[in-house]
């Protein structure tokens, strides 16, 4: 880095602590060593403000799946603004590009969902959820069906709505959450909750607390149950494979709704186009988002069975809710072209079919390495549990310390991987090719090797 680059950075970096305030971010602790300027990017690769280059494994924010520097994207955004950069959904108006994207989704959602809500972001989905789903017992006679169950260490969002259904612990102590009528079980996560049970009998005791739950709480007040096909955020938890069609199974014997959160799974990210197709599940919602532009425009939406949009259409009258950039005709634009290439380019079909069996063959080659207890993964998804006893499934003590300090040492080489305490995740765009795996896998490598030796220097008693 020249000095000119040099003092670019520090000025970038002055102005961002005096007026930035970051999402989930320490603002003290980033201030004082300066925030990373990320400063440009193509296909699976980003450059931050020295120049460094790194392969992008979290695809942004779980996000980037067609890859950065789409110009059929841009060009789409750019037409579409010329044209009409804006108008609403409100008032009995609609735009072009609403319309369509709405029929496309359509298209490609179960045969059972027809209809979508759309919103700018996949928290905004998960607060019309809760109001959906409590409308829709309204409107069929039953008020008091308002309890909507979600799972301790779900990720649904940050918004005071969508926080409340997540489970996270550190995000309830901020802000007085959760809201009334949300209530949490355990989550499927069999490697550090699973004991010595087998994985498939765990997944039946922990479907099998939801209909637990039901009763004790009461069948006439529970609305719903909300769940990722696989949790992302929450360490890329896999389910295992009895899981879900035991919550399927209890979700009809009750007539409770069932919600998807296809936020991150959806549009491709498991080598099918949901979730709920990779697990077989028919969900009554499925909140969605991310993927849906690719993050090139904010864009999200809810898409709602037929069931429950039936009884909306023919007993609400007007729905009370919406938002000033639902249906944005630029994101619209950019969500159709996204998709189209995901289509005309087969990116889903070559993640299940090609490139995804590769990346979770090479990402379980990881689980040899002495510091890792566990290597999963479900297309392009993948975790790697760091423990001091891989026998013993026993973690470092304050956890997020060997996480922390292997996610720092990732970026010193080139390789953005997250840290979800000590579980390390990757998410890398579906553009990834086997030679671009091959160097997340070098890379990633590499970077345990590191960590490993670093060990011994941090201080576990602070």
């Amino acid at each position: 880095m020249n000095s000119e680059q040099k003092l670019n950075l520090d000025q970038l970096q002055r102005a961002d602590a005096k007026h930035h305030l970051h999402p989930f971010t320490d603002t003290k602790e980033i201030n004082e060593q300066g925030t990373r300027v990320i400063v440009k990017a193509d296909g699976v690769y980003i450059w931050d403000a020295e120049g460094n280059k790194l392969l992008d494994g979290m695809a942004g924010l779980w996000c980037v799946n067609v890859g950065y520097g789409r110009k059929e994207l841009a060009e789409a955004a750019y037409q579409q603004m010329l044209k009409l950069p804006y108008y609403n959904s409100f008032f009995q108006c609609t735009t072009p590009p609403a319309i369509e994207l709405a029929e496309v989704l359509a298209d490609l959602a179960p045969r059972h969902i027809n209809r979508v809500f759309f919103t700018s972001s996949g928290s905004e989905s998960n607060d019309t959820v809760v109001r959906m789903v409590r409308r829709y017992w309204d409107l069929l006679g039953e008020p008091q069906k308002t309890v909507i169950i979600s799972r301790k260490n779900a990720y649904h969002g940050s918004t005071i709505a969508a926080a409340s259904l997540g489970g996270m612990k550190f995000m309830h102590e901020q802000g007085g959450l959760s809201l009334p009528d949300i209530v949490h079980i355990d989550q499927p996560y069999w490697y550090a909750e699973g004991g010595d049970i087998e994985p498939s009998d765990f997944g039946l005791k922990v479907a099998q607390q939801l209909e637990e739950k039901i009763i004790e709480l009461g069948p006439d007040r529970v609305a719903a149950f909300i769940g990722e096909p696989i949790q992302g955020a929450g360490g890329v938890i896999i389910p295992p494979e009895t899981y879900w069609p035991e919550v399927q199974r209890i979700c009809d014997k009750y007539e409770i709704l069932l919600v998807a959160d296809e936020v991150i799974c959806g549009f491709g990210r498991t080598g099918k186009w949901f979730g709920s197709d990779y697990f077989g599940i028919h969900p009554d919602f499925m909140s969605i988002a991310k993927g849906l532009s690719s993050g090139y425009l904010p864009i999200g939406g809810v898409m709602v069975s037929d069931k429950v949009s039936q009884v909306l259409i023919d007993r609400c009258g007007e729905f009370a809710h919406g938002y000033t950039y639902s249906g944005h005709p630029a994101a619209a634009s950019v969500a159709l072209a996204n998709l189209r290439i995901l289509r005309e380019e087969k990116i889903v079909e070559t993640v299940d079919n090609e490139t995804g069996p590769y990346l979770q063959n090479r990402w379980a080659e990881l689980a040899e390495h002495p510091l890792v207890g566990e290597a999963r993964g479900v297309g392009f998804l993948g975790a790697l549990e760091l423990v001091k006893d891989k026998t013993k499934r026993e973690f470092y003590p304050k956890i997020g310390k060997v996480g922390g300090l292997c996610r720092s040492i990732c970026i010193e080489n080139g390789l953005v991987m997250r840290a979800v305490g000590d579980t390390m995740i990757i998410s890398p765009p579906l553009v990834a090719s086997k030679a671009n795996i091959d160097e997340l896998i070098q890379k990633a490598r590499q970077c345990l090797n590191i960590t490993l030796e670093r060990i011994s220097t941090l201080n576990f008693d602070d």
